[in-house]
């Protein structure tokens, strides 16, 4: 019987470990240098943690399972309930601010299609403790200063941004109930993916209002944040919000990623979850799914069980992202490939033993090296140190009778005879 790999997973070779390896590299090499520390937490948590959050409809996405016991458990579909649980544990003893970051392995039982599988990895950033728009545009430009970082430019990407807290305050000045505001939420998340005539049919169901149905239409037009705070109906609180997203904009041109940055008012993210300014990352051209998105949740950690603590924070997966760097043609398979500093070829069998010896005391040093395990012609064993990409070789011949080794530039071709003491002295400094 064969087996085939369970339907949206994947199977890493090592050319596809090697992708996943650099991306994943990159994501903790700029969350260290953006000031943030590594975290992580179990694979599967209680179920009930995740209802918490997002309601028993969530259980129809997980891997659920019972244990022996019967406990009822779930695979993580994300990491931000398991940040939120670990913090709260040890809340007082915890400096402040909390930046943390972490790569986990996620799970969520949907359908796949592309740029969206049923296991992923997912980058998250989280800044706890600050209750100030400077948080959220610290962890806009991580996100941007990774993408950045890999070759993208702002020709190529865009972070679109908007605020739960603005489009809350505005919808209740047009009189759109408490009751009104969730579902149309849900819809207005969805605008940007219905064609114009669905989404105004969807809205008339939801809104019998028509004056109200013509200023959410008007509202969601709107294309610049100074239309919206022209507006003459805006509450003191609207204003407030449109203010802080006016100085989110201020801070993000004195990072020097603001023409990466758009105001978007058609960015929702979902139900109640996020609090404030929300954010998506998209493709230039809008061709793909949502690179990765975020915003501030301030309600999350007293929602856990814990203190009234404001937080923020984003999350990137790692597949729209490598679809989007290999069509940018910044995933090259030449710079990705694993590269040996040294093979080790011996011109016949009575160098064998010398060539393990050579190359254990060149992996000693800290240097990658190899060798054949069989026994064959020189020239083969130059092919072979081609197709392992290695960057020099070592031949092993006569010359051993001299104490020297024959040193090759696998690039230029050039060889160079060396003393063998002299070379491992090099190599160790």
């Amino acid at each position: 019987m064969k087996f085939q790999a369970v339907k949206g997973t994947r199977d890493f070779y090592p050319s596809d470990m090697a992708v996943r390896n650099w991306i994943l590299d990159g994501w903790k090499k700029v969350s260290v240098r953006n000031g943030f520390e590594e975290y992580d937490g179990p694979i599967f948590e209680y179920l009930k943690m995740f209802q918490v959050k997002s309601g028993d409809e969530i259980v129809e996405q997980l891997f659920s399972l019972t244990d022996r016991a019967g406990r009822k458990l779930a695979l993580r579909p994300e990491i931000t309930p398991t940040l939120a649980r670990m913090v709260n544990q040890k809340i007082s003893s915890l400096p402040k601010p909390i930046k943390w970051f972490s790569v986990p392995r996620l799970f969520r039982a949907e359908r796949p299609q592309k740029g969206r599988l049923r296991e992923f990895f997912q980058w998250n950033v989280d800044i706890i403790g600050v209750d100030d728009v400077l948080a959220d545009a610290e962890v806009i430009f991580t996100a941007v200063d990774y993408l950045r970082d890999v070759g993208l430019t702002a020709d190529d990407v865009v972070v679109k941004i908007s605020s739960r807290k603005m489009l809350s305050n505005i919808l209740k000045s047009i009189g759109i109930t408490e009751k009104e505001l969730e579902p149309l939420y849900s819809l207005l998340d969805k605008r940007n993916k219905l064609p114009q005539e669905n989404f105004e049919q969807l809205l008339n169901q939801q809104i019998k209002d028509p004056e109200k149905r013509d200023n959410v239409l008007e509202l969601m037009n709107a294309d610049s944040l100074n239309q919206i705070g022209q507006n003459p109906i805006l509450s003191d609180a609207a204003k407030d919000a449109v203010s802080e997203l006016a100085q989110l904009f201020e801070i993000l041109d004195t990072m020097g990623v603001k023409d990466f940055c758009t105001f978007d008012i058609g960015i929702v993210r979902g139900l109640a979850y996020y609090t404030g300014i929300v954010f998506e990352i998209y493709d230039k051209d809008s061709q793909l799914r949502a690179i990765g998105g975020g915003g501030r949740y301030n309600n999350l950690l007293k929602d856990f069980g814990g203190p009234d603590i404001p937080a923020t924070g984003f999350g990137i997966g790692d597949c729209v992202l490598a679809i989007l760097l290999e069509e940018k043609r910044i995933l090259r398979k030449e710079t990705l490939d694993n590269e040996l500093d040294y093979y080790v070829a011996f011109a016949n069998d009575k160098y064998k033993r010398l060539a393990i010896d050579f190359t254990s005391k060149i992996r000693r040093a800290g240097k990658s090296a190899d060798f054949s395990y069989k026994s064959g012609k020189l020239g083969k064993q130059l092919k072979e140190a081609s197709s392992r990409k290695a960057k020099n070789c070592i031949i092993i011949g006569s010359e051993i009778e001299n104490e020297q080794l024959v040193v090759k530039d696998m690039d230029t071709g050039e060889q160079e005879i060396i003393d063998k003491d002299k070379f491992f002295k090099q190599l160790k400094k």
